[in-house]
């Protein structure tokens, strides 16, 4: 792992919809920077929408370099203009358009290397699909931006002693059984090995696969998909060189002793992985994208309409998503030294 104090450019941080609680955590994270211990961040977003929920001092920047002159004394922000002035807890169509001009701006900023990574804020899809956003969510998006198909853009949500990768996302749970494939299951594996190598510093990530039905299936009394579908998957990886194991049943994979047997777990569908997370880390989850040529972070939560402008969000996922860009950014660094 490189060193903890080399110097990197700043991290992007988009606020995300305006009207959510994205601006206030952004703020609050750097409220507590220092007992944190982050490195330099920047907001970029419209600066009226931090100002609505926040009295701490802002510094308007320019470029990301001047993050980094600011950055002790005053939040930095690249001020991008988001049309009408934006009130917490009222999502509008200039919010969104907001939102994703900057998302394209913290991308293109990543990736010329002017930020070290991109943080990205929570957005209402909703008001995103109603201003043409034609891509299921933000990781979809970011994919495209970089020249990488969603198949290989791999979601991981990740807590201090848990880290889960969804085989199948955003699709009805009826549709699970039917969107497996041995294929899926083994690019999302080699995916995965290759993240917690580069990203985790981990030399030889141990991966453990969920069954898809009870019981991982009972031997084909429940299902057959474990026969079928995943434990072939689990071969192949196994033929790559990659320590995985499975399929196991669900139920018997979260519990503390269990989670100390492996660095990830692959998970059939989006409730199997994301319901133990947030159970386990609901302020601290991040979610990570995995297989970009840059570091994605997230926290792992949504716009919480109901609660923008109350002062009552927690930051807890926003910093943990912040500290894990820059562990990856330096452990990619290490990596490819």
């Amino acid at each position: 792992m490189s060193d903890r104090n080399s110097p990197l450019a700043p991290f992007a941080v988009t606020l995300g919809d305006p009207a959510g609680i994205g601006p206030e955590v952004v703020a609050k994270s750097w409220a507590v920077r220092e007992a944190q211990g982050l490195s330099p961040f920047f907001a970029i977003g419209d600066v009226r929408a931090i100002r609505q929920v926040w009295s701490g001092p802002i510094a308007a920047i320019d470029t990301p370099d001047e993050a980094v002159q600011f950055f002790d004394n005053a939040l930095p922000c690249l001020h991008l203009d988001g049309g009408a002035e934006p009130v917490p807890g009222l999502p509008n169509a200039d919010g969104a358009r907001g939102a994703l001009h900057a998302l394209e701006v913290g991308i293109g900023l990543t990736k010329t290397g002017s930020a070290s990574a991109i943080v990205t804020g929570p957005v209402g899809k909703a008001q995103l699909y109603e201003v043409g956003f034609t891509h299921p969510g933000q990781t979809e998006f970011i994919a495209e931006r970089c020249g990488i198909s969603p198949d290989h853009a791999v979601m991981m949500l990740a807590g201090p002693s848990l880290r889960v990768v969804p085989v199948t996302i955003h699709i009805p749970l009826a549709q699970v059984p039917s969107a497996l494939s041995t294929e899926l299951i083994r690019v999302r594996g080699q995916i995965t090995a290759r993240g917690l190598q580069r990203q985790f510093g981990i030399d030889n990530p141990r991966l453990v696969v969920a069954g898809l039905n009870p019981h991982a299936g009972e031997n084909g009394n429940l299902g057959r998909e474990e026969i079928e579908i995943i434990a072939p998957a689990v071969e192949l990886l196994r033929a790559d060189g990659i320590n995985a194991h499975g399929p196991f049943s669900p139920d018997g994979m979260f519990h503390p002793a269990a989670r100390e047997s492996y660095d990830a777990i692959l998970c059939m569908y989006h409730d199997q992985a994301l319901i133990p997370l947030k159970t386990l880390y609901f302020d601290e989850g991040v979610n990570m994208t995995l297989g970009l040529p840059i570091v994605r972070t997230s926290p792992d939560h949504g716009t919480a309409f109901g609660i923008a402008g109350k002062n009552i969000a927690s930051p807890g996922a926003m910093i943990a998503a912040i500290r894990m860009a820059e562990q990856s950014a330096r452990n990619r660094l290490a990596h490819a030294a």
